[in-house]
């Protein structure tokens, strides 16, 4: 069976600027902005929120597989950067996810985590995966321990090659 979303997207003011009001399936609304010659922008970018929904889904994922591990994380945010295509419709080319995770956690837990994320659990991850090359890392800090950071996965149009 295949299930369907439905997003509402209203043009604030078609002839002024580009500013969208959203309103998702489960009701909650966004807005979206893009700076047009001479305005100033008022939301983020449909492309911004294309790696926030990614930093999102992953992080929730990783947190969940995390707390079922018995990881105790102290602290966690992810850093996701998109680099894009110099021409229009200068799509993300290159994607670089870093969970940033402090606390009594085990390297290979957290590695795991994120690489299940990656490979099966976030859906935003796999869309994306079909056109752009993601980069899946980490850096763990752990008290009175050095740190520890590595890539887990590459996720792309060529596949998923888990380090």
């Amino acid at each position: 069976m295949v299930s369907s979303s439905l997003i509402v997207a209203t043009v604030v003011d078609p002839q002024g600027g580009p500013r969208v009001e959203v309103v998702t399936e489960s009701g909650f609304p966004l807005a979206l902005d893009s700076a047009d010659a001479g305005s100033k922008q008022s939301a983020p970018s449909p492309t911004e929120t294309v790696l926030a929904a990614l930093a999102s889904c992953t992080s929730m994922d990783v947190a969940s597989i995390l707390r079922k591990k018995r990881q105790r994380a102290t602290s966690y945010e992810i850093a996701v950067t998109g680099e894009k295509a110099d021409e229009h419709p200068r799509v993300y080319t290159r994607i670089v996810i870093e969970h940033r995770v402090a606390g009594d956690v085990e390297p290979e837990a957290l590695r795991r985590s994120i690489e299940l994320s990656a490979t099966h659990y976030c859906p935003v991850s796999a869309m994306l995966s079909h056109g752009v090359t993601l980069e899946h890392r980490y850096r763990l800090r752990r008290d009175g321990r050095d740190e520890v950071a590595a890539l887990v996965a590459v996720t792309g149009p060529e596949g998923a090659r888990v380090i």
